[in-house]
Formats: structure tokens, sequence, C-alpha cells
């Protein structure tokens, strides 16, 4: 039980600073609001976590994916590969563009899509593959792309808990046609909200920014049918601020997640592995419990340590997804997934905590295996 000195900590902290709060003021001062010289820095700036990739800033992660998906020409008659262990804009953004979502399941321990999975789901209508690297852990790119290749397949990563996370020295974001970031407040560097796509295609850089502008680039000059996706330079400022600090919350973040890993002894809890020339940058520290999770997660609320489930329900078991696939007799025989999704638990590991946070959270899991 948390005692009455003891705050809870919370499972995640957005940080918002003076110097975010003065950027966005300095914004709205200065009356140009939105896709104006704030955006175009912020993208300018981003660039550098992808090795130099084009960057084009629309107004949210799931944008991000939307447009990607539409820039590359991907839409009904197609399928992609998506797993099923993710937050649902994963394969909502497939829906969007009328392509078929194809569920594949995932490794156990970088949560990513299992490559042996994803060759065994491939077929003539196959378009893409959408890994996810998710809680921060890249997905198995070395074996994916060498996989796309093979069957000429576009790769759009899903990189939206993942910014500044490699893989043997190459940034998520930098390895398919396409990558998209998200900069909802809970993530590893936020703007308030917004999204970023970045590709090494320069053509393909230019169809993205007319696609966020109604199809335009100089005004009332529509090339085609495009959305409004753009970002705000409220956002951008924001954004541009928080570039500067994501290289110290991401140290700080791996720093907290190795104390955990040192000092989490339970014998019915798994630390989150890491793969061989993977950089975690642990979006979420995502513990596996064996025995009864609702009891264990009640515990750790009850000592003050806010925790949650990212995701207790697989993609494919949702509404939108498993009435559709059950009307067309189609079921996913996705075992990792559903073990996945029983055993996770998230635990704080945010920039803002202190040693004495780890050691409180440390002690709490640890006590569950005294418990379940």
């Amino acid at each position: 039980m948390t005692s009455i000195n003891e705050q809870p900590i919370p499972a995640a902290r957005p940080v918002i600073g003076e110097e975010e709060i003065e950027a966005a003021v300095r914004v709205l001062r200065s009356g140009r609001v939105v896709q104006g010289p704030e955006v175009a820095a912020f993208e300018e700036g981003f660039s550098e976590l992808v090795d130099g990739r084009h960057c084009v800033a629309v107004n949210s992660g799931t944008s991000a994916l939307h447009m990607l998906l539409l820039g590359l020409g991907i839409g009904p008659g197609d399928e992609v590969i998506v797993p099923s262990f993710s937050f649902a804009a994963s394969a909502n953004a497939v829906r969007l563009v009328g392509a078929d979502v194809v569920f594949a399941d995932i490794e156990p321990g970088s949560y990513g899509l299992d490559p042996a999975a994803v060759e065994a789901a491939v077929t003539p209508r196959t378009a893409a593959i959408m890994p996810v690297h998710l809680y921060g852990h890249p997905a198995a790119m070395d074996k994916l792309m060498p996989l796309a290749q093979k069957h000429k397949l576009a790769v759009v990563e899903d990189a939206c808990q993942a910014h500044a996370a490699a893989l043997n020295g190459t940034p998520v974001g930098a390895f398919g046609e396409g990558g998209t970031f998200s900069f909802y407040p809970t993530k590893n560097m936020h703007a308030l909200e917004g999204g970023m796509v970045t590709t090494a295609d320069a053509g393909l850089a230019r169809t993205l920014r007319l696609l966020r502008n109604q199809g335009m680039e100089a005004r009332y000059a529509n090339e085609i049918v495009g959305a409004n996706m753009r970002m705000t330079d409220v956002a951008a400022a924001v954004g541009r601020v928080q570039l500067s600090k994501v290289g110290g919350w991401t140290e700080q973040r791996r720093a907290n997640a190795a104390y955990l890993d040192a000092h989490i002894t339970a014998p019915n809890v798994t630390t989150p592995p890491v793969a061989e020339g993977a950089r975690h940058v642990y979006h979420q520290y995502t513990i596996r419990v064996q025995g009864d999770r609702e009891a264990a997660m009640a515990k750790l609320t009850e000592a003050g340590i806010g925790n949650a489930v990212y995701y207790p329900t697989p993609i494919h078991r949702l509404k939108p997804y498993w009435e559709p696939d059950q009307k067309a007799g189609r079921n996913w025989d996705l075992p990792e997934t559903e073990r996945a999704a029983a055993e996770v638990v998230s635990l704080p590991v945010h920039p803002s905590l202190g040693e004495g946070d780890l050691e409180r959270i440390a002690a709490a899991v640890n006590a569950l295996g005294e418990s379940l």
C-alpha cells in the first residue's frame, strides 16, 4: 500500500517545460500558425534522426500511416501484412485505403513481426509489409527487408513508438519505402499532437506533401485529390524544442530500464529482452507476468505504481476485424500474439523518474513473486 508520504508513480508523463510553452506562445503571437516555417524547420531537424531522409510533417501518427499508404498507391485489391499485437491504428490505416489486412504472428521477444510468419502470409495480392517497432524495440528488419525484396513488397514502418531506435546502426524509419512517427503526448518526444513520414524517395515525398494539403503545392492549383492532414506551426515549434531534448530523454529511459533489468528478480516476471544489435528506446518497459495478471496489476496499483496493458485485445479480435473475418470464414492462428496479450504489463520508465521511484517500482514487482 502507498504510504501517506508517497505519491503514485504515473505510468507515463508528458514533459512540457517552459521552453515548449514559450515556443508555442511565440508562434501564436506571430499569426503564422499552420504549415509555415516552423513545420519546415521541424522536418529538417527530424531528418537527422532518420539518416537524412525526406520528412513530411502531418497532424497525427495515424495520418502519417494513412498518407504513406496512399502515396504508395496501395488500395483495393491489395493486401498488407500487419501484426495483430499493436494499436488499432496500424491496421485501420490499411482499411482506410481500401486494402485488406492480413495478420501475421510476432516474435515473443521484440513483439515485432515474425519473419517466418510473414513469409507464410505472402500471397499474389500482397503489396506491403507493415513492421511495427512496438514499445520502442526495432522489429527484425535485418530479416524482413530481404524478404520484402524477394517478393517485391513495399515496407511501411510503423515507428510511432520508436523515435531514435535502431538496428545494427540503422535508425527505424530509414529501412523501408517509408516510415511513420507519432508525436502524441505519451510518446518519447511529443508536439502536443502530430506525425511524421520519412522516405528516401524525393518523388514520394512530394506526393505526400500534396496529399496532406488538398493535393496542391501552389494555392488553388490542385494536382491530385488530397486531404487536410497539415501539422500546425504551434505543434512543430514544440517538436523543435523537444528535438534538442529527445537524446537525453532516450538515454534516461535506457538507464531506467537497465536499473529495472538489474533489480527485478521476481521468478514469475520476465523483463524485456533486447535483440542482438537492437537499440531499444523503451517507449514502454513491458514485463510479462506468469500467473494472475489482474491480481498483479491490482497489487502494483495498491503500491502506487502506475501500470497498464498495451494491448489487451489483439486487433484481429476487435469488432471491426473479427466480425468480417468470421463471416468470411477466416481464422487467424496467432499463438504468440494471444500469449503476449494475456501476459504483458507496462511499467513506468519515463525520464521523469528518480532513483527512489525506480527502487519502489522494482520492490513492488519483486513483491509479486511472493503473492502470485
